[in-house]
């Protein structure tokens, strides 16, 4: 996985270019008619019910944007919310809280949003061993958001991207020549380039179970588009000789019965590219001079 400051990075890569995007040479509405010296507060108001995410990050952007605007926080990240609830107060420089607003809400409602939906799916495995995981089925841009939004809810993150973990997926062993090539190939590019990177291969059968097997050095197997039936078959196969993990049109309505196969992880990429933006809304009073 990607390191704690390769996260900070990407954090600040999203900030710098949304504020480039949305603010370009000046926010000119909040220059036209309020005065630079202005100061006032926001409340970041609930507006419908689930688990809000994006406060600390909120923070962030607050500060880049006015070191000295202040924020009160009453609901943190990961806690149910419901509508009416009040999350935080930011208090500063007018212009300084709407030059914010837009990103804070984007962000916020999306993260929510995808928290929420990640939540869902942890109570639906609960009882079992199977742990919920996104994918790289991300916004382009702003993926370190969304992957912490699924943390926030509860789950976890598969590989942030194609640099910090092996997946060898169908078109990758079918370029190759096969798993077992596919396999070698990889082990042989890890040595040379002295590169310590977990192994995920794809299977589409059980056949392809036992070669990836018998290729050894796998840390998980991606078992794709199986039936329920043929997932419990796989997962008697693979035993304790590398985790497991189940994708493919699993959703709520069958996730229980496939965690119920004794998978280790079930991979969904509904967690962050089919949700629909939390409702929040950044509510402000001036207190002009």
């Amino acid at each position: 996985m990607i390191t704690t400051q390769q996260f900070e990075n990407e954090l600040e890569i999203i900030i710098a270019n949304a504020i480039r995007e949305d603010i370009g040479p000046g926010d000119y509405s909040s220059l036209a008619c309020i005065p630079l010296n202005s100061v006032g507060k926001a409340k970041l108001l609930v507006k419908e019910n689930g688990i809000i995410a994006g406060v600390e990050f909120a923070k962030m952007i607050f500060n880049y944007v006015d070191t000295d605007l202040k924020v009160e926080t009453f609901i943190n990240d990961g806690q149910e919310v419901k509508k009416g609830d009040v999350v935080f107060v930011v208090e500063g420089k007018a212009q300084s809280i709407l030059k914010s607003e837009r990103l804070v809400l984007n962000s916020m409602q999306r993260m929510s949003a995808i928290a929420t939906k990640t939540s869902y799916f942890v109570d639906l495995l609960k009882g079992t061993k199977t742990q919920i995981l996104d994918t790289r089925k991300t916004t382009p841009g702003i993926r370190a958001l969304e992957k912490w939004a699924v943390k926030i809810g509860g789950g976890e993150n598969h590989r942030f991207a194609l640099y910090d973990m092996i997946m060898l997926k169908d078109n990758h062993i079918d370029f190759s020549g096969g798993i077992t090539k596919a396999i070698q190939k990889t082990k042989n590019f890890l040595l040379k380039n002295q590169l310590d990177l977990k192994i995920i291969v794809e299977a589409r059968s059980i056949d392809e179970i036992k070669e990836i097997l018998k290729a050894g050095g796998v840390y998980r197997i991606l078992i794709d588009n199986f039936s329920i039936e043929d997932t419990r078959k796989a997962v008697e196969l693979i035993g304790n000789q590398c985790l497991t993990e189940s994708s493919g049109g699993i959703n709520e309505s069958n996730i229980s019965a496939y965690a119920a196969c004794g998978v280790n992880f079930i991979s969904s990429g509904a967690l962050t590219h089919a949700v629909s933006n939390m409702d929040l809304s950044l509510k402000a009073t001036f207190e002009y001079d």
